[in-house]
């Protein structure tokens, strides 16, 4: 005797890396009775259609959300508000409303004031992610092992709640709930920050007039080439991302800005042990990260090896 579905239509509004990788998830999982996407572009849609892994591909957003139980916007969180206002009339009553962007207090500011009453808003942020976009991109194991903070606002019904936490826990994810003003603090020092220092650092050497492009390709060490594939990243999407939650993301860049000074003045000055303890503390935050599964301890991040060259 088979399980009924937790839902019985799914409708998500965007398919790149996320979206494509909640579809492929949930379909694998049998979470939804039927899976509904639309697209902005028609190139898109018509790719979605080709890769046979939904069961709909409709033109508009309007369209995708009918009788649909729960709602996922998988867009730029500046596309979040429109989009809100397009599909509010259409939304079926009790319906579950959420989306995936990396800011929550704008995408509560944006969306709320335009859902009805009769629905269930639920922002979400599933922090994982690759440098990859496209319909392609996505995969069914994208979320295992990985955070999802839901950020309902205050009232929200429990049981929708909870009802949206299962989605995510049953496609692999740790579902954590915090205020959307916190996620943006802690999503600021842990996601946005370094991606706008890893775009400042590969922009830098792209610009450096000393040191050829060729040479950075060539002599990439380590922590410059992660840093070029955290630099990949979707340019809209961080273009959105830092200016919805640019209080935040200033907020911890002066923070960082005072650091980087303190260790500007203990280089200029020889100072050892002030380098010393400060790396020294920062390792230990590597290990925690490792402690808690959300990373590999294994030499070069796990990257695949090449095998020596046969000797001749």
């Amino acid at each position: 005797m088979s399980t009924a579905p937790l839902f019985q239509r799914l409708a998500l509004i965007g398919f790149g890396l996320i979206g494509g990788s909640i579809a492929r998830a949930a379909r694998a999982q049998g979470l939804a009775g039927e899976i509904v996407v639309t697209a902005r572009s028609p190139a898109t849609r018509a790719r979605v259609q080709e890769l046979g892994v939904v069961d709909r591909v409709v033109e508009t957003s309007a369209e995708a959300v009918k009788d649909a139980d729960l709602v996922i916007l998988c867009i730029p969180v500046g596309a979040c508000g429109p989009v809100a206002v397009e599909i509010a009339p259409h939304l079926k009553a009790g319906a579950i409303v959420s989306d995936v962007g990396s800011v929550k207090g704008m995408v509560v500011r944006e969306m709320g004031p335009h859902l009805p009453d009769n629905v269930h808003f639920i922002p979400a942020h599933p922090v994982a992610g690759t440098e990859h976009s496209g319909p392609d991109s996505g995969f069914a194991e994208l979320f295992i092992n990985r955070w999802c903070i839901l950020t309902p606002p205050p009232d929200t019904d429990p049981a929708a709640v909870e009802k949206l936490a299962t989605f995510w826990r049953t496609i692999g994810a740790n579902v954590e709930i915090m205020a959307a003003e916190h996620h943006d603090l802690v999503l600021a020092v842990t996601s946005h920050l370094p991606h706008l220092i890893a775009y400042t650092i590969v922009g830098t050497a792209d610009e450096l007039e000393d040191v050829t492009q060729a040479e950075v390709l060539k002599f990439s060490a380590g922590g410059f080439r992660d840093f070029t594939r955290i630099a990949a990243s979707d340019p809209t999407m961080w273009r959105d991302i830092f200016l919805a939650n640019k209080d935040a993301v200033l907020e911890m860049l002066g923070a960082f800005q005072e650091d980087l000074s303190k260790l500007t003045r203990a280089i200029r000055r020889g100072d050892g042990e002030a380098l010393f303890d400060h790396f020294k503390r920062t390792r230990a935050i590597r290990r925690g990260i490792v402690d808690l599964g959300q990373e590999t301890a294994s030499p070069d991040f796990g990257r695949p090896l090449a095998p020596l060259p046969k000797k001749t």
